[in-house]
């Protein structure tokens, strides 16, 4: 760096502001001397659009003027020193001199210039929040109108692509499922506005009918034609969707662009007719705003929507009513979406025209033996568009995109989140209780549950580009590599000749293979959908997550598609917008957290073993960061493989730097709880031997309950399996099992007993984890297999969080007892959340629609006893967890780090990772030593006075305080 002192020239004028001025005498005439005059600027920001600083001399000097380059921060602290030095002048003393100056003393011009530097510096970073202003506003304008004009856009784009194709008689190239609904857009608008003609001259008009005249032909023809696609593409059936499903979505998409247009339309007609009288008393604010930014008298108008939507009432429009339109728009599809298949005929044959969609009943499954009572309706399509569909899902629209601006602040049920879309703080899936518990909590016991949404929404992220394209390098190559499901389907078997119990085999086999070949269909336009919003955002600087919560307080990204609470591959391609430097202990960091992504057991290792690990792979390491898709592909074999190239390539960067600590560091770095569940469990009952269970007590190594576990497990297995298989049917069972019984088959059971697992649940989790194994072939077998080991893995978690069981036992009596009274459970968690569970017993409700009869089914009166019982344990601990990660935000942001959350996964800079440490376990220990169980209960009898409950189970004398010293309670 340029040192300080050569930004000074030898001074040649005098200093106006502190030296006197003498008359010259008429006696002598000489040369006359002039000094530079330091009126110039002084820029302490880096980044300023300040490139260079002028520093002109006095008018009657014939010297060029001098410039300079800005002082970096790091000069700033010997500024006034560096001045002084320059100002020691040697000044002639010759008695002839026309002029004499009179230094002042260096302190003197020091002043001056300090002052001076705080008044240019402040003008300079006044000027740079202006330019951020500017690049601020024009990202909210984009937000808005991605927000407001996202269907507006696709019917421009359609009706372009119509205009191009009857001028150059050429069908464009297009994606084929934009093909399609280039040829059904049409035929579908003349068909909704011959609807809409028809319902204004009936007298007795449809139920439907005022709100089908609420929004244009066009734009709901586009609306009906993606809502319907995006359904087919996430069906959990064969290429069909429930009309019940269709219907009300595509009904409430259509009450959404109502409601958006509805807001705009009125704040169009409020600033014509609101301006005018107001102009005389807004005309000085308005003389401001000139004078700042261009475009701010716009961003003026749309604060007047902001206030619009404040005060306007929405009516919804319900479930009935959203069916009702969404049943006839999607019968007026079927009458008018049309597709041919490829020629395969002879020329003379006529072309194969034939509906892309229909209307029909599917029984409702039942047991063998048992006669079909029930039939359901769906919308199937054609085999071809979902073939079509397959393959170009990702030019489906998703008209909403992460926000590009920081989300509005929350400061109600339904103020905050986006701009303009409705957004509401809490998901209650139509639980009119919880709704009414959340309008009308004060917005002060609120506040630090919006504050930290506030802080999980503010966090900025961006697309990891080299990530993105190894993905997209993998999956144009046909996926089935990393996690990313194949793009081919698996052969459906042949028929065979055989006797009648070789075609019931094939039968069903066939069965499988289309049940298998369903699920990679939901599976494959996942993918795309992630990919599309990810190519979408591949260029912008950041982005940003609106957060709200479930009924219990757990927080969730309000984006559905590519957000890190998803899977690998999001995680992946996700990183922080912000990069701050590693630094010593942020290195340290990055290696144990490609340490944990890699996993097979190294996350289980003492974090000197895990940095050993990666020592031990540096070769690979680099060659996966250089050359992802054609080297060794070491990242391959880890468990979350996108995040693990991730790290590589970070980390690949910092140890091939000159400095490897100043490398900067975008990557998050989690750390996570261990099972995380029962932690909360141990806390609550403080139990000594299960909080050393499950790391709240300090250890050389993490403990791993998992583990543990298995071990138990089979131990059972063993002795079972010595028992005489005549009297002991489980003797075989044991048998095959024992060399199958490890960490990961019990793992999914014992992390979900704490939230509610039940026998049943159980026992798919191990029969999925057998079927991965692939060593029992038979059906029949590998389903009586999974019945014990699930059974087994359960008694040996009883064992084992005895005192557990216990809290969950009162937690369910305590929940019973309410539910028996018909009320429903409702507790306020410690920050203040009011919760209510949604468990009623729900009623069906018949209505009639042009397509078929619905049944939709309501929120009763009665409450559910059994599921409020068996829900409240993990619905308690969920809202524990949720509110240590809301505490931990709140602390983070005061601390000044950035921070994500995935419910018991915290986030932050490699750099920060220590500070997030100490405040997650300060915060954990001042969530337990609140009464948590006894406010609970105390709860209980204020809000259910006639009611009795249990006494509060017993708990041990665990010292709470061990957490703050146990490396291993997150990971």
């Amino acid at each position: 760096m340029t040192s300080t002192a050569s930004f000074f020239p030898t001074l040649q004028a005098p200093i106006y502001g502190g030296n006197a001025w003498r008359k010259p005498t008429k006696r002598c005439n000489c040369e006359r001397r002039t000094h530079l005059s330091f009126t110039s600027t002084f820029n302490s920001l880096s980044n300023s659009p300040l490139s260079s600083v002028s520093f002109p001399t006095n008018s009657d000097s014939t010297a060029e003027p001098v410039r300079l380059q800005p002082l970096a921060d790091s000069v700033q602290e010997n500024f006034t020193e560096t001045l002084d030095n320059s100002m020691n002048l040697q000044v002639p003393t010759r008695e002839s001199c026309q002029r004499i100056f009179i230094q002042d003393p260096p302190w003197i011009a020091s002043l001056f210039l300090k002052g001076l530097y705080k008044s240019v510096q402040k003008e300079v970073k006044l000027e740079f929040k202006e330019i951020e202003k500017r690049k601020y506003n024009l990202l909210r304008r984009r937000q808005i109108k991605a927000e407001t004009e996202a269907w507006e856009r696709m019917v421009e784009e359609y009706k372009e692509l119509e205009r191009e194709m009857c001028e150059k008689k050429l069908a464009p190239n297009l994606p084929y499922v934009k093909t399609l609904f280039l040829g059904w857009f049409e035929p579908l608008k003349q068909a909704i506005e011959k609807e809409q003609n028809t319902q204004r001259s009936k007298k007795q008009k449809a139920a439907f009918a005022p709100h089908i005249e609420l929004l244009s032909a066009d734009k709901m023809a586009v609306i009906v034609m993606y809502k319907m696609m995006g359904l087919l593409m996430v069906a959990q059936q064969d290429g069909c969707v429930q009309v019940v499903q269709a219907a009300v979505q595509i009904g409430g998409a259509i009450e959404q662009e109502v409601r958006i247009q509805s807001f705009l339309e009125k704040a169009r007609s409020n600033q014509r007719t609101k301006i005018p009288a107001d102009a005389q008393c807004l005309s000085k604010e308005k003389e401001i705003l000139r004078k700042r930014v261009n475009g701010l008298i716009r961003r003026r108008r749309l604060k007047e929507v902001q206030k619009l939507l404040k005060k306007e009432e929405f009516k919804a429009w319900g479930r009935d009513t959203q069916a009702k339109l969404g049943s006839r728009l999607i019968e007026l599809l079927i009458e008018s979406a049309f597709i041919q298949p490829p020629v395969s005929q002879s020329a003379d044959c006529p072309p194969d025209i034939r509906p892309a969609f229909w209307h029909r009943f599917k029984p409702v499954t039942k047991t063998p033996g048992q006669k079909i009572v029930k039939t359901y309706g769906v919308i199937e399509c054609d085999p071809i568009v979902l073939a079509g569909l397959d393959r170009t899902a990702k030019h489906v629209l998703i008209p909403y995109i992460p926000m590009l601006v920081p989300p509005k602040k929350w400061k109600g049920y339904d103020k905050g989140g986006h701009l303009f879309l409705p957004s509401y703080v809490m998901r209650t899936h139509g639980s009119s209780r919880q709704q009414d518990a959340m309008k009308n909590i004060s917005g002060k016991q609120m506040q630090k549950v919006f504050e930290a949404l506030d802080m999980l929404g503010s966090t900025k992220w961006r697309v990891n580009r080299r990530v993105l394209s190894v993905v997209e390098s993998i999956w144009a190559q046909g996926g089935n590599t990393a996690g990313l499901v194949d793009r081919k389907d698996v052969p459906i078997p042949e028929q065979p000749l055989g006797d009648l119990t070789e075609m019931q085999e094939w039968k069903w086999s066939v069965r499988k293979a289309k049940k298998i070949n369903q699920e990679l269909h939901s599976q494959r336009c996942d993918v795309e959908l992630k990919l599309s919003v990810a190519r979408k955002m591949r260029d912008e600087e950041g982005f940003y997550y609106p957060h709200n919560l479930d009924f219990r307080g757990r927080a969730y990204p309000m984006h559905p598609h590519l957000n890190h609470l998803s899977s690998d591959l999001c995680r992946g391609v996700l990183e922080f917008a912000e990069g701050r430097p590693l630094g010593k202990s942020g290195l340290h960091w990055l290696k144990i957290h490609l340490a944990n992504l890699y996993a097979g057991g190294v996350e289980k290792l003492s974090y000197d073993r895990r940095l050993a690990f990666v020592d031990d792979h540096l070769d690979s390491i680099f060659d996966s960061a250089s050359n992802p898709v054609n080297g060794n592909r070491w990242w391959l074999t880890a468990e979350d493989p996108f995040q693990c190239l991730a790290a590589c390539i970070n980390l690949s960067e910092a140890l091939k730097s000159s400095s490897p600590h100043t490398v900067i560091s975008h990557l998050p770095i989690h750390q996570d709880g261990s099972c995380n569940g029962l932690q909360h469990y141990a806390a609550l009952g403080r139990d000594t031997f299960e909080a050393a269970a499950v790391n709240l007590v300090a250890g050389e190594k993490p403990a791993d309950v998992y583990t543990e576990i298995a071990a138990r497990v089979h131990n059972i297995m063993i002795r079972d399996g010595n028992k005489d298989p005549a009297t002991n049917p489980n003797a075989l069972l044991a048998k095959i099992l024992i060399d199958q019984v490890d960490r990961k088959l019990v793992k999914q059971t014992v992390m979900t007993s704490v939230y509610g697992v039940t026998y049943v649940g159980a026992r798919e989790q191990i029969k999925k984890r057998l079927e991965e194994k692939g060593l029992i072939s038979d059906d029949r077998l590998l389903f009586r297999a999974a019945c014990y080991a699930a059974k087994v893995t359960l008694a040996a978690l009883g064992e084992i969080f005895e005192a557990a069981r216990g809290i969950m036992s009162w937690l369910g009596d305590c929940a019973k007892v309410i539910a028996a009274d018909n009320q429903p459970v409702r507790w306020t968690t410690p920050l203040g959340l009011p919760v209510v569970q949604p468990y009623y017993k729900s009623e069906r409700h018949l209505i009639r629609t042009s397509l078929q009869v619905l049944a939709l089914r309501r929120e009763g009166n009665s409450v559910d006893v059994r599921k409020h019982r068996t829900a409240f344990p993990p619905n308690f601990v969920h809202s524990l967890d949720g509110s240590h990660m809301m505490l931990t935000a709140l602390a983070c942001r005061d601390a000044g780090l950035r921070f994500a959350g995935v419910h018991d996964s915290f986030w932050t800079h490699a750099c920060d990772v220590d500070q997030m440490n100490v405040i997650l376990r300060e915060t954990f220990v001042e969530l337990y030593n609140m009464p948590v169980l006894e406010s609970l209960l105390e709860g209980f009898e204020t809000t259910y006075p006639g009611l009795t409950f249990p006494s509060l189970p017993d708990r041990g004398d665990f010292d709470l305080r061990e957490v703050l010293n146990s490396p291993y309670f997150f990971n």
